[in-house]
């Protein structure tokens, strides 16, 4: 990593000009930089004729404490990687990757400037019809064609050494299940609802269906996974859906990245109330999103059962009610992550902005107050809990 130094605008704008023909002769490009989050340099570079790329670097710290907090720079290789691998197989849902560069950890793709981050789309109050049929048929087809149904035993297991990513693994790990159960310093508790949080950290009951989730995240490689499954991930717009920021990608269990999809739109259900002031807009808000729940689970179920009867290599996973089984504990798991992430977005180090936004102190903290309630009651009961008893919990 001799080479490596954080780009300034200027050298994105070369990186960007050096590895694509986009732009053609004669181009008077422009970088610009904008925050993305949490823990990268991200750049749109554009030219005169309006055409525009984007460039991607990892910082070897994590952006949103600095350097006290260092990270591999590997993770854009893993990004790069992930995206790349769920691109040859989900083409139509995966932001393009152009270029790779491990040495400078920079990434060249394209822009989806015509497209709107789901997270800010929908606390607006937008409404996107395909939105949860496109991450349905995202998440089954790169779930399935990189788990055990289709890869033999020595293939899988070499992916999962590529994709190996303890690092950020461990920042998901102390993140959604050890920091919010305890009165840990990286929580984040709004003071009004500090009694709530108190009692996470004496549940045990709640603690130990927790460790159980964290177990299966360290020992359950089912697929390659995106990570970082949230609507902060997630470009779209009318007609097209596309997924981006994969760098926590890794072999995991299926239902953390269909949870985690599932727990956002719980979350920005809850923040209606307090988004809105018309009590009617709110409740058809909560509707779309509660009908974009179901249509997820249901078209993720469906496909993901076709892919098994039609596709598994493996003659011992082709029995029909090990597939159901299978795909039985992959919603349980679903719910219990959907929980986990409704919890540490409340109480722990990174906030959504579903719950930000609301200006109203007291309807913020009753939003807060019911994320941990659903949170607690999802984690507790995703066993007996089905579609149906899920959209009445809300």
């Amino acid at each position: 990593m001799s080479d490596y130094k954080p780009f300034s605008p200027k050298q994105a704008a070369r990186f960007a000009d050096l590895h694509s023909d986009l732009f053609g002769d004669h181009s008077q490009l422009k970088a610009e930089e904008f925050g993305d989050g949490n823990l990268n340099l991200v750049f749109r570079v554009k030219n005169n004729r309006s055409s525009s790329l984007i460039v991607k670097q990892a910082l070897p710290y994590a952006r949103c404490v600095g350097e006290s907090w260092p990270l591999t720079l590997d993770r854009a290789r893993i990004e790069a990687q992930v995206l790349q691998q769920h691109g040859k197989i989900c083409p139509d849902h995966v932001v393009e990757v152009y270029h790779f560069d491990q040495d400078l950890a920079a990434i060249l793709m394209e822009d989806l400037h015509q497209y709107e981050i789901a997270r800010t789309a929908l606390i607006q109050g937008k409404s996107f019809p395909l939105l949860a049929q496109h991450i349905a048929h995202y998440l089954a087809q790169v779930l399935f064609h990189t788990s055990d149904f289709v890869m033999t035993g020595p293939v899988k297991k070499a992916r999962q050494q590529q994709f190996s990513n303890p690092e950020l693994c461990l920042i998901t790990e102390d993140l959604f299940f050890t920091d919010p159960y305890s009165n840990h310093e990286r929580n984040n508790i709004n003071p009004t609802i500090l009694p709530e949080a108190q009692k996470l950290w004496l549940d045990t009951e709640l603690q130990a269906e927790v460790a159980q989730l964290k177990a299966d995240f360290l020992s359950k490689p089912q697929a390659l996974l995106h990570g970082d499954m949230h609507s902060g991930s997630i470009f779209v717009n009318a007609d097209s859906t596309k997924v981006i920021d994969a760098e926590f990608g890794f072999f995991g269990p299926i239902g953390f990245d269909c949870g985690s999809f599932i727990g956002n739109l719980l979350l920005c259900t809850l923040a209606q109330t307090g988004l809105t002031k018309d009590p009617a807009t709110a409740q058809s808000r909560q509707t779309y999103l509660k009908d974009q729940i179901q249509q997820f689970w249901q078209g993720f179920a469906a496909e993901f059962s076709q892919l098994m009867q039609q596709e598994t290599a493996d003659t011992s996973f082709q029995n029909s009610l090990y597939q159901q089984r299978f795909l039985q504990q992959v919603w349980q798991d679903s719910l219990g992550y959907a929980g986990c992430e409704l919890i540490r977005r409340t109480v722990g180090l990174a906030h959504v902005a579903d719950l930000e936004k609301i200006a109203d102190p007291a309807q913020k903290a009753n939003a807060e107050t019911a994320a941990l309630t659903l949170g607690r009651q999802l984690i507790l009961q995703r066993t007996s809990l089905g579609l149906e008893q899920l959209l009445d919990l809300i």
